[in-house]
């Protein structure tokens, strides 16, 4: 294991931040799933179509706040001190989880609507907080190590929020909920303080207009940009393929513990990349892995594509779906499992850095709103790419189909980092 970054967290400098970090997304991801599995298995369990539309507009609703707001959010984190801001974010949390425990006590979908939305601002005003601190907080040679670990425990959390929501029964998973919000503040309450770079304009209200005015700023330094973007790709790509985990199962003749199963392939594998990238770069904050780890990416979506079409249809009986050792018996299986590691791995060797370049490459004093202007790109990415993929499922291509698309799209994203690399930070005097 990278025993260096390890050390990092035996620090104040980032062992809280991490924690706070951690709790927050494990519960935006408890909470998201515990709604997901009382709707289903409550308020429409004789209508899996309004479920699964109900499963379609949370994501709009959780994703709706980094459009409207992450503008806001990245002047406030250029003017407030940003440890201050990470303690407000979490008094809030415990407020938002307690209603979000009267939403589902009382089972009442537009609360548990508003809930949702109310944790996507919560973590639409934490995002350029999280990342603009770090720089603050750790030496250059500690920031891939830093990143590389708050990636890895995303992931993670992200993981054990969906398993836990769907595993807790509704009581249980309300009680988790407001401990760990509980939980999150106390660790906010450790993180040294991080004050605003300079003294910043006043905040610009206009939603439209500062959104605007933020991305056009990071579109104003070319390799921030170009590491924006490459970011979107990446996330872009994990939500098309996260979300095709339940239908694929299904197609394959397997259970949703299956899903579960490339769930955690795929979270655990980001994580690894995540650690694994800080060691192969000697702490370097660098993207000369990125065009490598961008090509391994896409060619693993394309074997993806190709060895889920091999297994189609499959052998199984319907009537029998396969749970995790029957599938893994099953031809294919395994090709499949590495394909989904390589992917995860790769992706972590590539995002990790992009995110270190994104908080080193701009000016220290605007370095939130920066972080915003990914937020927002990372958000209209992903929209823009499940509407692409609505299309092309509908045109029937299959999950196959779509996994072999986004290869070949996977493809021109890697000549165009060998042909654009991005270049390292150069010191500010």
């Amino acid at each position: 294991m990278a025993a260096p970054q390890l050390r990092l967290l035996g620090t104040r400098r980032f062992l809280p931040l991490f924690a706070t970090q951690f709790l927050g997304a494990f519960n935006d991801n408890l909470y998201r799933s515990a709604m997901l599995f009382f709707v289903a298995f409550n308020l429409y369990r004789q209508d899996g179509t309004d479920a699964a539309l109900i499963a379609v507009i949370s994501s709009g609703v959780f994703i709706l706040p980094y459009f409207l707001f992450s503008s806001i959010a990245g002047q406030l984190a250029d003017r407030i001190d940003k440890a201050r801001i990470a303690r407000i974010v979490k008094i809030a949390e415990i407020v938002i989880m307690a209603v979000g425990v009267v939403a589902l006590d009382g089972g009442s979908l537009m609360l548990m609507m508003a809930v949702l939305f109310a944790m996507g601002v919560h973590s639409t005003i934490f995002g350029p907080v999280k990342y603009a601190m770090l720089p603050q907080h750790l030496a250059a040679d500690e920031l891939m190590g830093g990143t590389g670990l708050v990636e890895a425990g995303t992931f993670l959390a992200i993981l054990a929020g969906q398993l836990a929501g769907g595993l807790l029964a509704t009581t249980d998973a309300t009680h988790a909920m407001l401990a760990v919000a509980v939980i999150g503040l106390a660790a906010s309450l450790f993180i040294p303080a991080a004050p605003a770079a300079a003294d910043r304009p006043a905040v610009e209200p206009n939603l439209i207009a500062s959104t605007a005015r933020i991305v056009g700023h990071a579109r104003a330094e070319k390799g921030l940009f170009r590491a924006v973007l490459g970011i979107t790709w990446f996330f872009s790509l994990g939500a098309v393929l996260t979300q095709q985990f339940v239908p694929l199962v299904g197609q394959l003749g397997a259970t949703q513990a299956v899903g579960a199963l490339f769930l955690g392939l795929f979270s655990v594998g980001v994580a690894i990349g995540s650690l694994a990238v800080s060691q192969l770069l000697g702490g370097a904050i660098s993207a000369r892995y990125g065009p490598a780890s961008a090509l391994v990416l896409a060619l693993a979506v394309i074997d993806l594509g190709l060895t889920v079409r091999g297994m189609m249809p499959s052998s199984l009986p319907a009537a029998t779906p396969a749970d995790i050792p029957a599938f893994l018996a099953t031809a294919g299986s395994w090709h499949l499992v590495i394909d989904l590691l390589v992917i995860a791995i790769a992706g972590g060797i590539y995002i990790v850095p992009l995110y270190a370049l994104l908080q080193t490459l701009g000016d220290p004093a605007s370095r939130s709103r920066d972080v915003a202007a990914n937020n927002i790109v990372n958000a209209a990415g992903m929209v823009a790419i499940s509407l692409a993929v609505t299309l092309i499922l509908a045109l029937g291509a299959g999950s196959a189909g779509l996994f072999l698309m986004l290869g070949g799209f996977g493809l021109v994203v890697a000549l165009a980092s060998y042909r654009a690399p991005i270049a390292p930070p150069v010191p500010r005097g």
